[in-house]
């Protein structure tokens, strides 16, 4: 039985080979090829860009704030003293004002606002970023349909050349029978029309290998076509634990939400920051002199908008629902997850099994057969009966190798379905 098994993968193998100096495909590097070529991939270097143009509008936040204004009024009354004192004209102010200033300041609670700011641009970039990881880690579930699809094909285009080969030696022993007078004419004619099917059969395989590798071709923006060879992954150690990239994707939504709880506390602390404000104004700081005059003023300033507190408490608990609902589309996901790694583990023992089931029918089956192509070349049995015999084997081999591919196959979704 060991021996059929490591006959059949080295027949498996031997369709994968390079016959000719040609590149050969692994399944990793196609999934790598079909990362690079997908389009969506390109979104990521939009969200890096997206970020650093943030993150720098940001920072600028950390620079003195410059302010220009101006303006020009008319009061229905101006300031006087009430007092008339002798010898002494006290001048009157103009009822149009004007005034024009510049003023420079500095915040010295806003660096905090600013730091988180930052942090959840950096949050935010990374749930976009790890949002596209998820739609790109389904790209490997599509290439693995389409890599086995192949290697199934390649393994019955090995196991079809077998096939005729097995049938040409039955015409081979059909015509020397009806040459000795023990076979009659027609035993040729049946084993070489099972010969024309088999022909058949290999150029729907041909075909069917063609419409997989041209979707390999768009996947990987690499040429593969009848000539390509791609090689047999190993056997695969089932991992353990789930690496999937939905669970960093749901963190990365979890860590904003942190940050926008901390940015709520940031955006209601009294702010305070130092100013120097200069100008030309009539009157300028002593309002009881009419005419234009430059002047500057500075110090420090403090204020405390209160209105955020009103709204404080309703936010934080909307940031609460939101991740008690990230927690449950987790928590679903790891669920679903589970119930298929299951289903994928209990088709992988399940293969196993036909693949040693598989090997005891061939050797019966290849017993049959050679006993069946003795028979044939003494005309003790009918080209019927040895077609049967020969396609029984055949069929029993067909078996053999799309276990074995299923079975790589299912390790391999295994793999992508863990994240391992």
């Amino acid at each position: 039985m060991k021996k059929f098994t490591a006959l059949f993968y080295i027949i498996i193998s031997a369709a994968f080979t390079t016959i000719h100096a040609q590149d050969v495909l692994t399944i990793d590097e196609c999934y790598a090829l079909a990362k690079n070529n997908y389009p969506l991939l390109k979104q990521m270097s939009v969200i890096e860009r997206s970020k650093e143009y943030s993150l720098d509008n940001a920072a600028k936040g950390y620079l003195p704030q410059i302010n220009f204004s101006g303006q020009a009024t008319y009061q229905s009354d101006v300031t006087k003293i009430p007092v008339n004192i002798p010898n002494v004209n006290v001048p009157v102010l103009n009822k149009d004002q004007y005034k024009i200033y510049t003023e420079l300041s500095q915040s010295l609670t806003d660096p905090y606002n600013i730091k988180r700011q930052k942090e959840l641009i950096q949050a935010n970039a990374s749930i976009e970023r790890e949002q596209l990881e998820t739609e790109l880690y389904k790209l490997k579930e599509r290439i693995n349909q389409v890599y086995f699809g192949i290697l199934l094909i390649d393994a019955q285009l090995v196991q079809n050349t077998i096939l005729k080969k097995d049938i040409q030696a039955g015409i081979d022993k059909a015509t020397a029978g009806i040459a000795n007078g023990v076979a009659l004419k027609s035993s040729a004619d049946v084993l070489k029309a099972e010969l024309l099917k088999a022909e058949q059969r290999a150029i729907e395989l041909k075909a069917g290998r063609k419409g997989y590798t041209d979707m390999l071709t768009v996947f990987i923006n690499k040429p593969v076509d009848e000539n390509s060879k791609l090689q047999m992954p190993v056997s695969q150690v089932m991992g353990t634990g789930i690496n999937r990239p939905e669970l960093k994707w749901y963190e990365a939504q979890k860590k904003s939400i942190v940050i926008q709880n901390k940015l709520i506390t940031a955006r209601n602390i009294p702010k305070a920051n130092l100013f120097i404000q200069g100008g030309y104004a009539n009157p300028a700081l002593n309002f009881l002199k009419n005419g234009f005059e430059f002047y500057y003023i500075g110090g420090l300033r403090l204020n405390w908008n209160l209105s955020g507190l009103y709204t404080a408490k309703k936010e934080r608990q909307q940031l609460r629902l939101n991740q008690a609902a990230i927690d449950i589309q987790k928590e679903a996901f790891l669920f679903n997850n589970n119930i298929l790694l299951k289903q994928q583990g209990s088709e992988i023992n399940k293969f196993k099994e036909l693949i040693d089931t598989d090997n005891q029918i061939i050797l019966l089956r290849e017993r049959i057969k050679s006993t069946a192509n003795s028979q044939l070349e003494f005309g003790t049995i009918s080209a019927n009966d040895f077609v049967s015999y020969v396609n029984a084997e055949d069929q029993a081999r067909q078996s053999l190798l799309l276990h074995q591919v299923q079975l790589l196959m299912t390790q391999y979704t295994y793999q992508s379905t863990s994240g391992n």
